[in-house]
């Protein structure tokens, strides 16, 4: 029986809210890096809303994720379940290549494509309060609510908008690790001034990790229900989901099993 599990059993005191975060910190900066070490699948799905919350429109993607130079490439190789054609394979291809290049070229700590806020970089911005004990996917978990620090240091735009966030985190108590993180925009979040889109208020997503087989904790999904107002004139609903699973170890120097699967989530 795990510490966490003898621990929640037993009504132990909960262990300080600072070690902890810092804890958990330190261990979702290394996973990022051991996760560069894996290839790995996944599928995305868009859904078109409209204004009563029916699906309009549904998209999917499944992609080959691989790292280069500690950047994310995802490879399409299927579109609504279906393989790409011949032409969409040589343009694919040809992408790839470009950005493949281009990561190389590019430091692992500037963004590749766009702008990105990651998982290590909330810990470091949230205030957290109303620690607990729950129970979550059969394991003990430390739960904190956590609000966006408005004096944080943050660098562009998507950083920027992590101050108008706030939501709920899951610590699996054993490991000390992120099991998963329910985020809400508290506010509304302008583009470029709101002239190109407007982030609504009430935003939503999740993010999901979980131990692979021999205790090693890797991403295993999102969901995302966004609500933004494009260019003045358009009002845009999605609801998108991520799947992320079929790790597999590419790098030799890596101590992971090479065929690392990661495990089947377990009902709350």
């Amino acid at each position: 029986m795990s510490a966490g599990l003898l621990a929640a059993q037993a009504g132990a005191p909960l262990p300080d809210v600072h070690q902890l975060m810092r804890e958990v910190a330190e261990h979702q900066k290394q996973l990022d890096k051991v996760r560069e070490n894996y290839t790995y699948t996944s599928l995305q799905t868009t859904q078109d809303l409209d204004a009563n919350g029916k699906v309009t429109k549904t998209e999917s993607t499944e992609n080959e994720d691989f790292f280069v130079n500690g950047h994310a490439i995802e490879r399409a190789v299927k579109k609504d379940g279906q393989a790409l054609s011949a032409n969409e394979e040589k343009k694919e291809t040809e992408r790839i290549t470009r950005l493949v290049e281009k990561a190389q070229k590019t430091p692992p700590d500037q963004p590749l494509e766009g702008q990105t806020v990651s998982i290590s970089h909330m810990l470091e911005i949230m205030d957290v309060s109303a620690p607990r004990r729950e129970m979550y996917r059969g394991r003990p978990a430390i739960v904190f609510d956590f609000v966006g620090r408005k004096d944080a240091k943050t660098h562009g735009m998507v950083e920027d908008a992590s101050k108008k966030l706030k939501g709920t985190i899951w610590i699996d108590e054993a490991d000390r690790q992120v099991a998963h993180l329910e985020v809400l925009f508290a506010d509304n979040f302008h583009v470029a001034g709101g002239l190109l889109a407007n982030i609504q208020k009430g935003t939503t997503f999740h993010f999901d990790q979980a131990p692979v087989e021999d205790g090693l904790w890797l991403p295993t999904g999102g969901e995302a229900m966004v609500q933004a107002r494009v260019l003045l004139l358009k009002n845009m609903r999605q609801h998108f989901t991520e799947k992320v699973y079929g790790y597999q170890r590419f790098k030799v120097e890596t101590e992971q099993p090479k065929d690392a699967k990661v495990a089947g989530d377990k009902k709350r």
